[in-house]
């Protein structure tokens, strides 16, 4: 089967120009079927769907039909009627994966997104090794607000293409979606929850902002004194700024929470070495 895919930025669509396999038998139309491809691949959106309509109505009646004709649908932005399409195309061969493919993307740009996920599940089991129905689920799993199920798809496409640098960018931004999901579920479940304000304080210290870190880290002890991190941050913060007394006092503070810490231990050395120099 041969398909071109354009993934990088924009909607994703899934080109099956040819038949599913060589033993599907011949129709007396193959010559417009082709012409209804070579049309499509130009971008003559409107000659394709005439030559796949044509196809249809003398007798070419076959699920890959129906699937061309849908992707021209989709990419002149009808997608109602691309559904439709693809729905044929499933009906008369179940089996054949690229209309559920197709039709997920379709489904998505119709705002059903469940449909759409269900659709491409059933379509990656198909073909587990298509790069594009693991690109299209991680998007459907992202717009379905499910950050946990669109990683694993990105994991899969980087052990099938480890050297492309897209789905090492995408899994990146998936793993930050996760843990914005993961912060937002947190304040709806515990809104003065301690992790939330010790999450601001490590952002505010990767931002420079240490006046601002110091008063999360302050908050997230007050609100859980037992807390184990929240002193070393607050000693690396004041150490940094060579407060020394204040970053002393941090670091007696975990040590009596997490006597063994060895950040905590480190952090002591350094301490000592820098006073007495």
């Amino acid at each position: 089967m041969r398909h071109l895919r354009a993934w990088a930025l924009g909607p994703v669509f899934f080109f099956a120009f040819a038949r599913p396999s060589a033993s599907a038998p011949p129709i007396p139309v193959d010559a417009l079927f082709e012409e209804g491809v070579q049309a499509l691949k130009a971008g003559r959106l409107d000659e394709a769907e005439a030559a796949f309509r044509r196809v249809l109505q003398q007798g070419g009646n076959r699920a890959y039909v129906h699937n061309n004709l849908a992707i021209v649908y989709q990419q002149e932005g009808k997608h109602a009627e691309a559904v439709a399409e693809c729905r044929e195309a499933i009906r008369l061969d179940p089996a054949y994966a690229p209309p559920r493919i197709v039709l997920g993307g379709s489904l998505l740009a119709l705002g059903r997104v469940a449909d759409a996920t269900a659709e491409l599940e059933r379509a990656v089991k198909l073909l587990p090794k298509e790069r594009l129905v693991h690109e299209q689920l991680a998007r459907a799993y992202t717009r379905g607000g499910n950050p946990a199920a669109a990683i694993e798809q990105y994991r899969a496409l980087r052990a099938l293409a480890p050297d492309e640098p897209e789905y090492a960018y995408q899994l990146g931004r998936a793993y930050l979606r996760l843990s914005e999901w993961a912060m937002q579920r947190l304040r709806e479940i515990d809104p003065g929850s301690a992790r939330i304000y010790q999450a601001l304080g490590h952002n505010y210290r990767v931002q420079g902002r240490a006046d601002l870190a110091v008063r999360a880290f302050e908050k997230a002890a007050q609100a859980d004194p037992h807390l184990p991190e929240i002193h070393l941050a607050l000693a690396q913060i004041q150490l940094d700024q060579k407060n020394y007394d204040e970053a002393r006092k941090q670091v007696a503070l975990e040590l009596a929470l997490v006597p063994e810490s060895a950040g905590a231990l480190a952090l002591q050395r350094r301490l000592q070495a820098e006073e007495g120099r």
